[in-house]
């Protein structure tokens, strides 16, 4: 970030805190607030600086990777960084307040030199040009970005072969290479009336269709459906359901949500934004037959799949809706635990109302902004509740994003 002679906030991708650079604005008028801009020219580069690994990275290019020309270890940094800024701007907390050492932790087999890029994401959503060339979006842009590799596409998604063949009458292509098994899939929206092409890839693969009346994803051939592990289960997924796209996440998370609220037998709990069950199956395990957990989901079909990973726990019940509406209706009064891992707008002031009048011994909170979390966590705080621990995760590579996991347990009252 810069400021112009004006005093207006200036947004600059491809340059790093402390260079010198001459920088092309991409958007925004006269009159606008702040403005987005591209690094073309760097006249002092920062000694975190390296040559971007992917050809399609850069000003104009690719808008996938951020931080491509930047160190593994800066990149974790400056997200430590926006993570402390936030939690001070939003949240009034140090981070040792926060119970935060400050670091971002790479995932594990991510900490690689400097020049090199983990090959991370399971899931890939290409966009496909007039042409039928396979590619990805332009930074804030319709633009298609052709493309002969992903970098940081996983081997699985890679192995494919999706970039090599053509494409034409589709808008876009999710492939996705489960982590713990070796089903794959391919998602293709058509363009209004093309037809289906008759799908050939390097390794056997399952088809869906997006229905382009009803946006509804619908089975071609294959499973509709691909298994991922976790937590020594074995989850389905369906298709358009929700799975952290670094395979290592799944488990990182789940361990440093286990690991804070350290769950007890019989322990009563809530998964709140549970998705497939993740979270709801590793506290059912662990509260035992004694136990209970509630899981609470907005996706119909997550909601199936959640019940279908959990039916050998008979004492987990999961709940179609959203939080804000379903939580209320259930009549709960009180809980042991609660884990919730909401989406990037986080929880909002009135569901952390209620949740803080649970009375839970421990909260675990999982995030994906920083923002949010800050948010929220200064609305816990009104609430009774204060940070315990914090812990950050780079399960993002190349990219501005981060997720944490925060643990929060009871304000102690006067005595």
């Amino acid at each position: 970030m810069a400021r112009t002679e004006e005093g207006r906030v200036l947004f600059v991708r491809h340059a790093l805190p402390g260079e010198r650079i001459v920088a092309r604005v991409t958007e925004g008028e006269e009159t606008s607030r702040f403005l987005r801009a591209d690094a073309v020219t760097v006249l002092e580069a920062s000694k975190d600086r390296v040559e971007a690994p992917c050809p399609f990275a850069g000003p104009g290019k690719c808008g996938g990777c951020d931080w491509q020309h930047a160190k593994p270890g800066a990149q974790r940094r400056l997200k430590g960084e926006v993570i402390a800024e936030q939690l001070q701007r939003l949240a009034g907390l140090t981070p040792e307040e926060a119970g935060w050492d400050g670091t971002v932790m790479p995932a594990e087999g991510d900490k690689l030199p400097a020049g090199e890029v983990p090959q991370w994401r399971t899931r890939v959503q290409y966009a496909v040009d007039t042409e039928g060339h396979a590619g990805l979006r332009r930074h804030r842009s319709h633009e298609v970005e052709v493309i002969d590799r992903c970098m940081i596409a996983a081997e699985g998604v890679s192995e494919l072969g999706i970039e090599k063949r053509n494409w034409e009458g589709m808008a876009s292509i999710e492939a996705i290479a489960a982590s713990g098994s070796g089903d794959r899939q391919v998602i293709l929206t058509p363009r209004p009336g093309a037809r289906l092409p008759l799908v050939e890839l390097d390794r056997p693969v399952s088809v869906m269709r997006v229905d382009e009346k009803d946006g509804g994803v619908h089975r071609v051939h294959g499973r509709a459906f691909v298994r991922e592990r976790a937590d020594d289960r074995t989850h389905r997924v369906g298709s358009g359901g929700f799975w952290q796209v670094h395979p290592k996440a799944a488990d990182t998370l789940m361990k440093a949500v286990m690991q804070g609220l350290l769950p007890r037998k019989g322990d009563t709990a809530l998964d709140l934004y549970c998705g497939v069950g993740l979270f709801a199956g590793a506290l059912a395990d662990r509260v035992g037959d004694q136990g209970a957990v509630l899981g609470i989901e907005s996706g119909k079909r997550a909601v199936e799949d959640a019940r279908h990973n959990l039916a050998d726990f008979p004492r987990v019940r999961i709940e179609q809706g959203k939080v804000e509406s379903v939580l209320p209706r259930t009549g709960i009064t009180d809980v042991d635990l609660i884990v919730l891992d909401p989406p990037r707008a986080g929880a909002g002031k009135q569901t952390v109302k209620h949740l803080a009048g649970l009375g839970a011994r421990r909260i675990a909170y999982v995030a994906c902004d920083p923002a949010a979390l800050a948010r929220d966590l200064a609305y816990f705080k009104e609430g009774g509740y204060r940070v315990r621990t914090l812990r950050a995760f780079d399960l993002f590579p190349m990219t501005h994003h981060v997720e944490c996991v925060a643990i929060l347990e009871p304000l102690k009252k006067d005595a």
